[in-house]
């Protein structure tokens, strides 16, 4: 497909640059190569984090028994020695997720620098927006995991309160990074990086390049002569994915958000977008929408959008 192609230099309602990405075959050039590097370092680890989180069992049995017989020391012990070993796993899938933000930082940084705009470097350096997507892909992805795996709130909320129990009682414990763990898994981490990507980085250039990523991705996913360019199916589901995440950290860390009239979004197009597959594919994405958003139910979103994610 080639580099960056341009496909339509002006959005009539939002005036904002679109491009056609190479998703499946983007190169970093030399210019690219140092940061994606170390992104790509990162990102290598990302497919065994998914794997782990979608192979999470928990330990449920072992903590109902210990509900169930509060008295009795050998199952509470069992529940304990259960619980330890997967909050072990949940801090390294927390720490990766220090690392991917650490990432996400360096690759905005670069995509938002001057002398250029954000749209020129979508369009320049394209290896590192396709870096870009992967972490959102890879964002969006694992919070859809985490949500629809109860196993995984339910063995923490076990741990934090025995842990509680056993301070009170002065037991020692190898508890550690416990605060950032409890803000990890009560949060979404899209919430996590627009917390930290609002305090890093210029917020105009920032907004202006997930505005236009999520431009372009509904450009290449509405017009069949680009979307009929990807020769891996996979890859639809990965620019719908995209798409997504890029309005949801929109949406926090832009002022009046992503569903605004003033936004650079074209939401409803959008929303018409993920709309037009087939619904089992998106219905998790809508609901990211409907639920990770910060600014769907203000007052100044239109009645019309409310409507599109009844």
């Amino acid at each position: 497909m080639g580099n960056l192609i341009k496909v339509l230099t002006r959005d009539i309602d939002h005036n904002a640059a679109h491009f056609f990405l190479d998703f499946e075959n983007a190169q970093p050039t030399e210019s690219e190569k140092e940061i994606y590097n170390q992104v790509n370092v990162v990102l290598k680890d990302a497919e065994g984090i998914l794997e782990d989180l979608q192979s999470y069992r928990g330990a449920g049995h072992e903590i109902r028994e210990a509900i169930q017989h509060p008295t009795d020391e050998k199952l509470q012990e069992k529940a304990w020695g259960a619980v330890v070993p997967l909050v072990g796993k949940l801090k390294k899938f927390y720490e990766f997720s220090q690392r991917l933000e650490a990432a996400l930082r360096g690759l905005l940084g670069a995509l938002t620098s001057t002398p250029y705009s954000p749209t020129q470097h979508l369009e320049r350096e394209q290896a590192l927006a396709k870096q870009f997507a992967e972490i959102l892909h890879f964002t969006l992805r694992f919070d859809e995991l985490k949500m629809t795996n109860p196993a995984i709130q339910n063995d923490f909320s076990y741990y934090r309160r025995t842990l509680s129990r056993m301070r009170i009682n002065n037991v020692p414990t190898n508890s550690c990074c416990e605060a950032d763990l409890i803000i990890c898994f009560s949060y979404p981490p899209y919430k996590i990086k627009a917390k930290h990507l609002n305090k890093n980085l210029p917020i105009e250039n920032t907004t202006d390049c997930l505005s236009t990523m999520a431009s372009v991705c509904r450009v290449m996913l509405e017009t069949p002569e680009y979307r009929s360019r990807f020769t891996n199916e996979e890859t639809v589901s990965f620019c719908l994915r995209v798409m997504v995440g890029v309005i949801i950290l929109y949406d926090h860390v832009h002022p009046v958000g992503a569903f605004a009239k003033t936004s650079k979004i074209d939401m409803k197009g959008c929303i018409k977008v993920l709309k037009d597959q087939p619904p089992n594919s998106v219905e998790g994405l809508l609901n990211a929408l409907r639920y990770t958003t910060k600014h769907l139910n203000d007052e100044t979103t239109s009645k019309q959008i409310k409507s599109m994610l009844q």
